[in-house]
């Protein structure tokens, strides 16, 4: 029947896809990470050790920023290894 082989042939795509797409080295933390993780724990410090609530919540906007660009940047390399092939 045409249904189970259908069936077979998209699970073979995925796991062919799946081991030539992840080629990346997932150990490593993210110099995009350190920073948010950076940028947290200076607002903290802002906002509880030097009481400047201000500085504290404008520092403490920066990971999202961060990450957002660091996501940004490797979608891009995604699209682009893609578009390679």
């Amino acid at each position: 029947m045409m249904i189970g082989t259908g069936a077979t042939d998209m699970r073979e795509i995925e796991n062919e896809t799946d081991s030539t797409a992840v080629t990346a080295d997932t150990s490593r933390v993210s110099p995009a990470v350190l920073a948010s993780v950076g940028s947290v724990a200076l607002a903290l410090y802002y906002y509880y050790a030097q009481g400047d609530k201000q500085r504290g919540q404008f520092v403490g906007l920066w990971p999202t920023t961060i990450l957002a660009l660091a996501i940004y940047f490797k979608l891009d390399q995604i699209k682009s290894l893609l578009q390679a092939d």
